[in-house]
């Protein structure tokens, strides 16, 4: 039977603090039920202004090593998805093997915004199957928080801050990823950016003035592109893999807007129960929110061996992503 990639153990980790939608009227024009009724948050996590995305990416790394009985020597591969890394180099993943002393491991960064956990599961798994690596360390992690422009009520009540990482490990059973499948538009890049920093816009008094190192974002025009590609992909990537939406045991989408996760799930005629949500307790956190939803159902005992989940995520770029797993 040909080489796959499984996880064997997840992990998770978010920070003490908590920011609900009624310290958030403090901050801005906003509300509580205006915020619930549009995105189905109520509260979210928030780092201290020592936490650093590496802090939150050793926590759930730890977890996740533990997880899978796999010391952190044993590791030849870590790869962080994030757009808020620790510093634009060296990379967060670097300073994470550092941390866990993982002294085996090669080390990158990964970007693709929201959807940067699932780019990353594809990279992973085809490093696996290509017999390149067998022990490799996935973390999606980010302090949002950092980068939210806190005058901005478009987007501060979105977001929040945390992290979740994953092992995979090669196996030659019927169980692990079956399918990956990883997209980008960039003719609509600017629906989600932030501007400056980088080498079209570097570090200025006038990009500061101009508050352009914080998050800009289209909101009802990412929706609408949203909700239509979502759709799409989930029903391409069961008809590939010759699965009926009847067999998921559990979507685990990424936790940005309780509407587009819930016109993914009529679409695949899911009930809720069977959709993974904690965006209403973390907000959006980015490349973090799905390997932190995966971990909570692992460990609440909601899949079972042998069932198949289907993980999806749209983001920045833009970028869409889905892999299905047979668990």
């Amino acid at each position: 039977m040909p080489l796959k990639s499984r996880i064997t153990g997840t992990g998770s980790y978010v920070p003490e603090k908590v920011l609900d939608n009624f310290d958030l009227e403090k901050k801005v024009d906003t509300s509580d039920e205006w915020i619930i009724e549009r995105t189905g948050i109520r509260e979210r996590r928030i780092a201290e202004s020592a936490e650093t995305t590496s802090d939150l990416s050793l926590e759930a790394s730890k977890k996740a090593l533990q997880a899978a009985g796999v010391k952190p020597k044993e590791i030849d591969l870590i790869i962080v998805a994030t757009m808020t890394g620790d510093m634009p180099m060296p990379s967060t993943a670097s300073i994470l093997q550092r941390k866990l002393g993982a002294k085996n491991a090669g080390a990158f960064d990964l970007n693709a915004a929201c959807s940067g956990f699932l780019y990353g599961l594809s990279v992973a798994d085809n490093f696996v199957k290509a017999g390149t690596f067998k022990k490799i360390l996935l973390v999606g992690a980010e302090v949002m928080s950092k980068f939210i422009d806190w005058k901005d009520r478009t987007t501060c009540v979105l977001f929040g801050d945390g992290a979740g990482a994953v092992v995979l490990e090669a196996t030659s059973g019927k169980r692990g990823i079956l399918s990956t499948h990883i997209y980008s538009d960039g003719n609509l890049w600017d629906f989600i950016c932030l501007p400056g920093g980088g080498s079209e816009h570097p570090p200025s008094l006038k990009t500061i003035k101009n508050r352009m190192h914080f998050v800009k974002m289209k909101g009802n025009e990412t929706f609408k592109v949203a909700v239509r590609t979502l759709e799409k992909l989930v029903i391409n990537t069961l008809k590939v893999n010759n699965v009926k939406p009847s067999e998921l045991a559990m979507l685990i989408p990424h936790q940005a807007n309780l509407r587009i996760i819930s016109a993914t799930a009529k679409r695949l005629k899911l009930s809720m129960s069977r959709v993974a949500i904690n965006l209403d307790r973390y907000g959006n956190t980015s490349s973090a929110s799905i390997p932190i939803a995966l971990d909570e159902v692992v460990r609440d005992g909601r899949i079972r061996n042998g069932e198949y989940i289907l993980l999806e995520a749209f983001g920045s770029g833009l970028t869409w992503a889905s892999a299905l797993i047979k668990w």
